[in-house]
């Protein structure tokens, strides 16, 4: 029997490779493939990281909707780091830790939730350049996860 939490790292560590290099994660098949393993167990690891929170799947799939920070979706939150690459973040949060997890300089480009305005905040040297945005959060970080799309 395999080492499930080695299995679940391996798996883990091959979707945000494969999210990261193509800008979408990856099928379970593609994941089976890539790390020679059955498609039962990246399967099962799949439901241990959604299970875990690791990752969100679609509803009734097990197509990667989210591998917090990256979302495999168009958002309101659009990460363009300076090497010409861009990846959707599933909010101005995360945003900010796609380009922490790359330790990259970047621009996130948002629109607010209340006005539609294009809000742009820059990362340069590893900091937030100053920026007259507010981030607000319609939901206490306690909830978030009672419905994860919606936060």
């Amino acid at each position: 029997m395999p080492d499930t939490a080695a299995v679940d790292n391996e798996v883990r560590l091959h979707i945000y490779d494969t999210f990261l290099s193509r800008g979408a994660p990856p099928s379970v098949a593609e994941t089976a493939r890539a790390l020679t393993m059955p498609d039962a167990d990246a399967d099962a690891a799949y439901e241990r990281l959604a299970a875990s929170r690791v990752i969100v799947l679609r509803p009734g799939t097990r197509d990667v909707l989210m591998a917090a920070p990256l979302s495999a979706v168009p958002t309101r939150f659009s990460v363009r780091v300076g090497d010409g690459r861009s990846y959707y973040a599933n909010c101005v949060w995360d945003a900010l830790g796609v380009l922490s997890m790359l330790g990259r300089d970047g621009v996130v480009d948002a629109t607010c939730a209340d006005c539609d305005a294009a809000v742009e905040l820059r990362v340069e040297h590893g900091e937030l350049a100053p920026s007259d945005a507010v981030v607000h959060f319609a939901v206490p970080a306690a909830r978030w996860w009672e419905d994860i799309v919606f936060t």
